[in-house]
């Protein structure tokens, strides 16, 4: 079976924070380079980073990576864009590629493990959308089916993958992701990732995901 890409989608601005939120550290590194090495880790080649806003600092966090830099100088029209461009040049470098995994930089549970169980599922159920499903929804990280790139490459403005997934619900395959519902846009999030790294440390929990699960209890989604 022809081999899965991957797109990490981190070109914002992230207005809600204030600050780039590629760079927050999470247990002593930045969630950009967090979210690359899980990447680098899995099965799926390429990989292409799109970068955005403060392009030139966060590319730095990616050194060493054998990943593939794609800078979207119109990253503030939306997520689309920046969809459009990593897909673009995955496609370009990607060669033969049967599928993509669209995945975000402010998800700091995500593992290889995580992304390889998409891989998995796509070669095995025979749907064209395997989606990670959390706190009821399907949502990113999520693979799509060649088939469909059109699609995702026709979105404008703000939509995001999530557009496509509801467009085909009997096409889609859920994979249990709970800690999907952990991300970071706002103060209060950076708060409590610390906090949850402040608590590994001192051993009062017992996984690394297990603190932050249980601050995110009742928070709506």
């Amino acid at each position: 079976m022809r081999p899965v890409g991957l797109v990490i989608l981190a070109a914002g601005g992230s207005s809600r924070l204030g600050r780039p939120k590629q760079l927050v550290e999470y247990r002593g590194r930045s969630l950009l380079r967090h979210v690359a090495e899980a990447a680098v880790g899995s099965s799926c080649r390429p990989i292409v980073v799109v970068l955005g806003a403060q392009a030139a600092q966060l590319e730095a966090e990616l050194r060493t990576l054998p990943i593939h830099v794609a800078e979207n100088p119109q990253w503030a029209r939306g997520m689309a864009s920046s969809l459009r461009r990593g897909l673009e040049t995955l496609e370009a470098i990607g060669g033969e590629i049967g599928a993509a995994v669209i995945l975000l930089c402010d998800q700091p549970l995500v593992t290889a493990r995580t992304i390889d169980a998409l891989a998995e599922a796509w070669r095995t159920v025979g749907k064209r959308i395997i989606a990670s499903e959390y706190a009821g929804v399907a949502g990113v990280p999520a693979l799509f089916d060649r088939s469909l790139f059109p699609e995702l490459l026709a979105l404008e403005g703000e939509a995001g993958a999530r557009r496509v997934i509801a467009r085909h619900p009997d096409e889609v395959h859920r994979v249990p992701f709970p800690d999907g519902i952990v991300d970071i846009d706002t103060p209060q999030d950076c708060e409590q990732l610390a906090a949850h790294a402040r608590e590994f440390t001192k051993g009062l929990v017992n996984s690394p995901a297990q603190a932050i699960r249980n601050r995110h209890k009742g928070r709506p989604t």
